[in-house]
């Protein structure tokens, strides 16, 4: 099931794609038929969403004959606008992406030992086709990362790598935007990451049952149609059960958490020279089984 934020007719909305992905089924037509309240948002869906009310849905999608709302008339929004908590992210977690990062404060060609964790606001994310603002004022090195995005189920502590995947709800796609003039001056990475407008995100959350597990996927970024970033998640350093069981240890993950995973090599620090992002790039983010996320820098 492929989940979504959305604005039609001036009104913001939460829906499920149709089986054939040509249409956006309104949740509240599905809560309806089942004679229950709507969920306000997705983050409320994925507070009571247990395996019935899953099945439950993909029967009637299946079933039930929605005509839905075609999706060129749609405007997708992230799919969880307001994180409950700030996102937690995972720095240098693909190998060739931490060999090029030697122009950060601190960094070295060291393949990290243990994952490294690090957070940002989204407040709010922002959603595919929105626009990525160009703070000209504080900034003239924007850069682009594509990241997995794995949106936490259920509340667990110290939880085993081997019951990690019962703690994920779904997956999306997130692009890291960072400034890396600001990481420099601050000789961190949470400021110059989470500037606003800094956490595009979509254009789905997909349920973990339409991803195998292990996740080996496809992620891509193209800037103006070149592709800068290719690579498959399967190449993480430390991998989703090793994340969340790191994570989990001592610190309880909540329902809604998101965790962005970190990104592969071909960021614009990584060039030489530099290949930052300028006013009017398009940025493509693209994941397998999920989807292209797609931003233009002011």
């Amino acid at each position: 099931m492929y989940f979504a934020t959305f604005s039609y007719n001036c009104s913001q909305q939460i829906g499920v794609l149709s089986p054939d992905k040509k249409n956006m089924i309104p949740l509240k037509e599905v809560f309806d038929r089942m004679g229950k309240d709507t969920p306000d948002s997705l983050n409320r869906l994925i507070e009571i969403f247990d395996d019935s009310l899953g099945e439950y849905i993909r029967d009637m999608l299946n079933t039930s004959g929605f005509n839905g709302i075609p999706v060129e008339k749609i405007k997708l929004c992230a799919p969880i606008p307001y994180p409950k908590r700030n996102l937690i992210c995972l720095g240098k977690n693909y190998v060739d992406h931490a060999r090029e990062v030697a122009g950060l404060p601190g960094a070295d060609n060291d393949i990290p030992k243990y994952p490294v964790f690090f957070t940002k606001f989204a407040d709010p994310a922002i959603g595919d086709g929105d626009i990525i603002k160009n703070h000209s004022e504080i900034t003239e090195m924007i850069d682009y990362e594509v990241e997995l995005a794995v949106v936490i189920g259920k509340d667990g502590i110290n939880i085993p790598e081997e019951d990690a995947e019962n703690y994920i709800f779904g997956y999306s796609i997130a692009n890291d935007v960072s400034a890396r003039n600001i990481q420099r001056k601050h000789g961190q990475w949470f400021k110059g990451k989470s500037l606003e407008t800094f956490c595009p995100m979509g254009p789905y959350l997909v349920h973990r049952s339409e991803i195998p597990f292990p996740v080996e996927l496809d992620i891509m970024c193209k800037v103006n149609g070149e592709v800068r970033q290719h690579s498959n998640t399967r190449n993480m350093v430390f991998d989703i059960p090793c994340i969340i069981s790191h994570l989990s240890k001592g610190m309880y993950l909540r329902t809604g958490d998101i965790i962005i995973t970190g990104t592969p090599s071909g960021v614009g620090l990584g060039f030489k020279p530099f290949k930052f992002l300028k006013s009017g790039d398009t940025v493509e983010c693209y994941i397998e089984k999920i989807g292209t996320l797609t931003n233009i820098i002011e």
